[in-house]
């Protein structure tokens, strides 16, 4: 079965992603909408937002494998995929030890956790991982088809493709900002994800393996690991930024909107991608399901 992900995703948490966000960000020329911040096991806003839609694919960015159960999940695919063939990716991953008490063992977690899923009959073709360090990138690559990593730079998305080789999806997400100011670019983005985010543990290290320090990773961030993590300026400057990850080889990059207007940044930015059009035109695969 063909499943059209398009160059662009837009990744949005549960409050901000609606039928009509959603209408609004498919016209936009999104080919995918990811819902973050480990969505329930019914998956039912997916579905939701399927209904609302008629060819955005949603995916999970991601499906905890310590709060969703995987039988849930499974039947939650099963139902999905009879109602809107093709149009949903299975994003899975394991969350932070920062907020998990039963956080341990991630790997053989991650592994028994996709093990449930394709004994239940979900493709592996169907499922992506949200995996930042080399074990957990072969882990993709062996079981899955592929890997969708949040705080992460172009260098990664290249070590990604790498280490994945051709035949597997790299489908990383990365911060957007419309603010021309540098100064006030980085006092927001530290106020929020990324510059939020760099105390968690799984984090930091995958930011340490690209070469960032403590002193970057002290307090909310550097304007060295700001300015990685975030594209921000003008639109046609931001576009160039996430870009990059095309041109490292990745199959699309995914958008995290910073600001308050979540919705507005998405569509701007996806008005500035289609004036100004990646080398690629989109990825579109045959995947099993």
């Amino acid at each position: 079965m063909t499943i059209d992900l398009g160059t662009l995703g837009a990744h949005l948490r549960d409050h901000q992603a609606t039928p009509d966000g959603a209408r609004e960000l498919e016209r936009a020329g999104y080919g995918t909408l990811w819902l973050d911040a480990s969505p329930p096991a019914d998956l039912a806003q997916a579905e939701e937002l399927l209904d609302a839609t008629t060819r955005l694919v949603v995916g999970t960015s991601i499906v905890n494998a310590w709060t969703a159960e995987a039988g849930t999940v499974a039947a939650s695919f099963h139902r999905i995929e009879a109602a809107h063939p093709g149009r949903f990716l299975l994003g899975v991953g394991i969350g932070h030890r920062e907020v998990h008490t039963e956080y341990a063992s991630p790997h053989a977690k991650l592994t028994s956790y996709v093990d449930a899923l394709t004994a239940a009959g979900v493709p592996a073709e169907r499922i992506v991982l949200a995996a930042l360090g080399p074990r957990m990138l072969r882990l993709a690559r062996d079981r899955t088809a592929g890997t969708v990593p949040c705080m992460v730079t172009p260098d990664h998305t290249r070590q990604a493709r790498a280490l994945l080789g051709p035949g597997k999806l790299v489908l990383p997400g990365h911060f957007a900002l419309l603010e021309t100011d540098a100064a006030r670019a980085r006092a927001l983005a530290r106020s929020q994800p990324p510059g939020a985010a760099l105390r968690v543990t799984n984090y930091a290290a995958a930011l340490r393996r690209l070469g960032f320090t403590d002193e970057d990773l002290a307090g909310s961030g550097s304007d060295r690991l700001i300015d990685a993590l975030v594209a921000y300026g003008e639109p046609a400057t931001v576009v160039a930024g996430l870009r990059a990850h095309l041109e490292a080889g990745a199959d699309q990059v995914g958008v995290y909107p910073v600001g308050d207007d979540p919705i507005a940044t998405l569509t701007t930015i996806g008005e500035a991608m289609r004036t100004r059009p990646a080398s690629s035109a989109g990825f579109r695969r045959n995947l099993a399901g």
